[in-house]
């Protein structure tokens, strides 16, 4: 097939990206690199059916001359994604999140393109329930960010509607994996992997009760893919995370086994915290036959050994020295 991924430079879009090629398609990605970087990519620069289109997915005409191409998906994984951020300037998230959204919406049923939605777990309120969070839970938009994601969401489906658009939203738990960034807002483990080998503490936000579900990312991007194949779970919200849920300060424990390199910090942003995230991925297992795989403890031992492996390269890339935050996406 003919397939674009908007946000393909990024963590989880490279990913992706690499799952497409490997399945045997065409692969366009258009990626602004405000958030995604290129080394993410490097690997596929001459690969023949890669292409790479340095672009906004707010620029309508760079939309409009990149869907001449005939795709039969649309992977929409371009966005703000960082809760810190979305509360600062809520304005930029919306626009990237919302109105991008729109955008690629309005090409993808001018040319009856399916389109696949990456929302997040964030959009969720706290899991209560030992079962986990399935798609009909309370949702929460307790950043812009959370509400940016809803509103996409909403449009998403309307076009499913009301114009019978093929479209499918999904809502990945907190994924990590190798090619993460430790900077920023960064992925949690990434951070407490980075900071373990600079031998530094690790900080924690709040009193780090707070649980993930954490996804390791070649699971996440089979999902994603997978989401685009099927006709099944066309019109539906859909979720993927490993099941099971850790705490943060447990997190700590398992990556770097040392209670007095663990520090608490006040949270930058406790209004927007989320106490328990939890997956429930029945939904997914039933409608794509899609589970993880990997562990978490074998996924942190993967992305470790990646970080190890590249360390000078991911280090170069990153821009601003890193702090660890429990609102991962």
């Amino acid at each position: 097939m003919n397939l674009l991924v908007t946000g393909g430079a990024g963590f989880i879009g490279r990913w992706v990206v690499k799952r497409l090629l490997e399945d045997g398609h065409q692969v366009w990605v258009l990626d602004d690199l405000s958030n995604g970087r290129e080394m993410n990519l490097e690997e596929y620069r001459n690969h023949p059916n890669f292409a790479f289109v340095h672009g906004d997915i707010k620029d309508e005409v760079v939309l409009e001359q990149l869907f001449q191409n005939q795709f039969d998906i649309c992977y929409h994984l371009g966005a703000s994604i960082n809760v810190q951020d979305s509360i600062d300037d809520p304005r930029t998230t919306f626009q990237n999140d919302a109105v991008g959204t729109f955008f690629v919406l309005e090409q993808c049923r001018k040319h009856q393109v399916k389109i696949v939605f990456m929302s997040t777990c964030m959009v969720y309120d706290r899991c209560q329930e030992e079962k986990g969070i399935t798609e009909t839970h309370p949702i929460k938009p307790a950043s812009p960010y959370a509400g940016a994601k809803i509103a996409g969401e909403n449009m998403v489906l309307s076009y499913s509607f009301a114009y019978n658009l093929p479209a499918v939203v999904i809502r990945p738990f907190n994924t990590f994996g190798p090619y993460q960034k430790s900077s920023g807002e960064g992925g949690v483990v990434a951070i407490f992997l980075d900071k373990k080998a600079r031998g530094e503490t690790l900080t924690i936000y709040g009193d780090g009760t707070q649980t993930r579900d954490l996804l390791y990312v070649e699971d996440c991007a089979r999902f994603v893919v997978e989401a685009g194949y099927s006709d099944k779970v066309n019109g539906h919200i859909v979720n993927a995370g490993l099941g099971k849920d850790i705490s943060i300060n447990n997190l700590a424990r398992l990556i770097v086994g040392d209670e007095n390199r663990m520090k608490h910090v006040c949270h930058i942003h406790p209004q927007s915290e989320i106490q328990k995230l939890l997956s429930n991925s029945e939904k997914a297992k039933e409608l794509l036959g899609w589970e993880p795989k990997v562990s978490l403890e074998e996924g942190i031992r993967l992305t470790e050994k990646w970080m190890v492996e590249n360390s000078e390269t991911n280090r170069a890339e990153e821009e601003e020295p890193g702090d660890e935050r429990g609102d991962i996406r």
